[in-house]
């Protein structure tokens, strides 16, 4: 199975920028987008073969996700059952006989961290929501979970050391997620790649430098890992600040 995963910053801009040819040619059985920053009424999207399945925002041109894959799932939640979380359109969970498939966009912590703490309780709240729905079916999460982990995971993190996406807080985080029994796809198959990111800011001509971000995953069950065949990142695919990443997994 080919998955997709990719932060659009905005569908309707996306869409005039080459979404549906990368789409196309990348025929995936899932494709996850996150920040699609629309409403019900704001598209009429045709994906012959797909089911579609959309989580809007409260706010109008904010956050949002979608999931659209080949095999109709079992069930689908929108939101992770926790109020204070579920206004933002960040969660869209799929079950299948096998597994859960989470597409997920993770809060940014923004500028001077004025949304740290709220962060803060998002990741309990996300990782306690993971371990539930593992205990039944091995899970895997996908999108822009707004952290590098480690230094390799972007340009500068000297420069960069708690601001926003590289704060201990949030990296300490992601650690646990891996302690909890989930793994990294990316660092799993290459553990030393350097220089490859995912977001990199439309100032000072980062990505045409190439000073970017990984700060977009597929995380696996470890139940899984030995299912996987290969993660990629698709640096060359414009359209987007964000680039899509992949997971091969034989499920």
């Amino acid at each position: 199975m080919k998955l997709i995963s990719w932060n659009v910053n905005g569908l309707r801009a996306c869409l005039q920028k080459g979404f549906l040819d990368f789409f196309r040619e990348a025929e995936a059985d899932v494709f996850c987008l996150q920040e699609t920053k629309l409403q019900a009424d704001q598209h009429d999207l045709e994906l012959p073969g797909y089911f579609q399945y959309w989580n809007y925002a409260d706010k109008k041109g904010y956050s949002g996700t979608a999931l659209f894959t080949k095999k109709e799932p079992l069930n689908v939640t929108y939101g992770i059952g926790v109020e204070e979380h579920d206004h933002e359109g960040r969660v869209i969970t799929a079950e299948f006989e096998d597994h859960y498939l989470v597409t997920v966009y993770t809060p940014n912590s923004q500028r001077e961290l004025a949304r740290l703490d709220y962060r803060m309780r998002w990741e309990e709240a996300f990782l306690s929501y993971i371990c539930t729905l593992e205990q039944k079916k091995p899970v895997i999460y996908c999108g822009d979970l707004n952290v590098a982990h480690e230094e390799i995971d972007l340009k500068n993190p000297k420069t960069n050391h708690q601001n926003a996406g590289f704060t201990d807080q949030e990296r300490a985080c992601f650690t646990k997620v891996m302690q909890s029994g989930f793994v990294d796809s990316f660092r799993y198959f290459y553990p030393d790649r350097k220089d490859v990111y995912s977001w990199w800011s439309y100032m000072f001509k980062a990505r045409e430098k190439n000073a970017g971000w990984r700060i977009d995953y597929f995380v696996v069950s470890e139940k899984l890992k030995e299912k996987m065949k290969d993660a990629k990142i698709h640096t060359a695919v414009m359209g987007s600040d964000h680039c899509p990443v992949e997971l091969d997994i034989e499920l």
